[in-house]
């Protein structure tokens, strides 16, 4: 397989369990892939005004043209109208995913329509399968990968994206799960895939890439180079080492951790270094694992030792963390021993539900609880409190199994849930979206509430935060470093690569991958031109579908809690969207 011929699109009706091929190199020419043909493929599939949860809402799946050729572009793109916001729904996921699209043949593929009966989809290389998936339906996410392992044929290049059970129940934040411990996590991926009776897709890559002749030396070149970077120098040291809970207690010291629905910005020093990087990977840490072509092993996987029976009989389960988890699922939720943040998140994993969305719900409805918002008759008995692992335990399975209306409604976001029951002053949503770990100060929450994806990734605002910190700034120069930043980051998005190379894979470092490999004639100022017009053509999408920065809901807790600069002023804030919207046009 050639690289020029690394641009067709699959196809596949789940209606009408239909499928064809079709060469996409106007889309791949000029927005190289990943976000960039991702949002352009939205455009042409997703009619306006669309229920999220209808047949009409397509998922499209999209991998870059560095895919399979250099480290660390492991990344495949998920884009679909999100179910929790109602608008642009973008979700990235690592593992094994993108080189296995890559090599089964693929730059994106495409799915419509939606199935009268559960299936999986097996697609080892030209051929597309419509499998039963009756048996494996309400499987959690970790068994239904261990049964698709046996009964589907190849190895090697093989990717399983699958649900867990919150995927066909429609839960708002059902995410879709990747090799066990990576995920589609945000904006609901996995109840669009149960909104189409669908439960998976095993994809067997069955080709391989090949340079032009005349290219070999000069890929071998670029390769070298980004490699030796990654693991030479200390540009991923970091997330090697202690990975992304490293951040963990300096971010506390700080104040800048949102903790018990952010009541504080920094917990006690023991919860602070209970819940550190360090102590964790001294206590649990069993071992690092790579995304495909990746050599940094960034996620790290706890072994937790579980009494399950009477007599000493033991399970020990393995438990991806991060960062995001230990905030949402540990500090979020008053928890005293990292023990039982990896027990939530281990049940968050085994149900398929986005983590920090799951955090942040329970520890608003824990508040609502206290403050009598919600009583004993809403929680089917339960009585939420602060640090109850149990009592959060059986939270996550009710609001898979929705036994009333109150998890129904749970199950909905926390956005909805306040709508109904009260408390919006503490819901702390951003343009519908579950609040990410970051309490740092105005860029932070401008990112959050503006950001394409409401992603803490989107333009890093809590670094810039940290950046600022002791130097005199204006409201203009923070949302113009925002949306420079935004801008610029839908092109390692396109490419595919992994957000935390992001500081590897420079304008120039890009510019030589891709000439080494026959794309030539980018320059950095294409490659800006470029995201800029990717990043618009996403805010196109999100206006369209009804997103109003007129009308964005801002919690009245974030300007409770001081940040590390102080006092948030909601005029601020305010005036910061305005500027933000005079900027971008609207």
């Amino acid at each position: 397989m050639k690289v020029e011929d690394m641009n067709n699109v699959l196809y596949i009706d789940l209606t009408k369990k239909g499928i064809r091929t079709e060469s996409r190199r106007d889309l791949f020419d000029k927005y190289l892939g990943g976000s960039g043909v991702g949002i352009k493929l939205l455009e042409e599939e997703c009619p306006p005004g669309i229920d999220p949860l209808g047949a009409s809402n397509p998922i499209i799946l999209a991998v870059g043209p560095l895919t399979a050729l250099y480290p660390s572009a492991s990344k495949t793109v998920a884009m679909f109208k999100s179910p929790l916001t109602g608008n642009l729904g973008e979700s990235h996921c690592g593992g094994r995913s993108a080189m296995a699209i890559k090599l089964a043949g693929y730059g994106a593929i495409v799915i419509t329509g939606s199935s009268d009966l559960p299936l999986y989809l097996a697609i080892e290389g030209d051929e597309v399968k419509f499998r039963d998936a009756s048996s494996v339906w309400n499987m959690d996410a970790v068994t239904v990968g261990r049964v698709l392992r046996e009964v589907e044929p190849g190895a090697g290049v093989r990717t399983i994206i699958r649900t867990g059970t919150a995927g066909p129940k429609m839960v708002r934040y059902a995410c879709a799960v990747s090799e066990t411990y990576r995920h589609f996590g945000r904006l609901g991926l996995g109840a669009v895939m149960g909104s189409k009776k669908l439960k998976a897709l095993v994809i067997t890559a069955d080709k391989s890439v090949e340079i032009a002749k005349q290219k070999r030396k000069e890929y071998k070149r670029a390769y070298d180079v980004i490699q030796n970077i990654v693991v030479k120098t200390d540009a991923m040291e970091k997330y090697h080492d202690l990975g992304t809970p490293g951040k963990i207690y300096n971010l506390n010291k700080l104040g800048g951790m949102a903790c018990k629905n952010l009541e504080s910005a920094r917990a006690p020093e023991e919860i602070a270094r209970e819940f550190s990087g360090e102590q964790i990977a001294e206590r649990y840490l069993s071992r690092r694992i790579s995304c495909a072509h990746c050599p940094v092993g960034c996620v790290h996987l706890a072994a937790l030792r579980e009494l399950y029976e009477p007599g000493y009989y033991f399970k020990t389960v393995t438990v991806p963390y991060d960062n995001e988890t230990i905030y949402s699922l540990g500090f979020m939720l008053g928890m005293q021993k990292a023990e039982d943040y990896l027990l939530l998140n281990d049940r968050v994993d085994f149900v398929g539900m986005d983590a920090i969305s799951t955090g942040v719900i329970l520890a608003w409805a824990t508040e609502a609880y206290a403050k009598g918002l919600i009583t004993k008759q809403h929680t089917d008995g339960l009585e939420f409190n602060w640090g109850d692992v149990q009592v959060y335990l059986e939270a996550i399975n009710k609001i898979v199994e929705m036994p009333n209306e109150f998890y129904q409604n749970l199950a909905k976001g926390v956005e909805h849930a306040s709508s109904v029951y009260g408390g919006q002053d503490y819901a702390l949503a951003f343009g519908g979206n579950e609040m990410p770990e970051y309490h740092t100060g105005l860029a932070c929450y401008m990112n959050n509430l503006t950001g394409a994806r409401h992603s803490h990734l989107d333009s890093a605002g809590y670094d810039l935060d940290q950046k600022l910190m002791g130097k005199d700034f204006t409201i203009e120069g923070v949302v113009s470093a925002l949306l420079k930043e935004e801008q610029w980051r839908q092109i390692p998005s396109s490419l595919v690569v992994c957000f935390f190379a992001r500081k590897v894979f420079t304008p120039e470092i890009v510019i030589q991958a891709l000439d080494a490999i026959g794309l030539e004639g980018w320059t950095t100022e294409k490659l800006e031109d470029l995201g800029r017009e990717i990043h618009r053509a996403k805010m196109n999408f999100k206006f369209r579908e009804g997103y109003d920065l007129a009308k964005l809901r801002i919690p009245k807790r974030i300007f409770e809690v001081p940040t590390p600069h102080g006092y948030l002023k909601e005029a601020d804030l305010r005036k910061a969207i305005d500027i933000y919207g005079e900027m971008i046009g609207v």
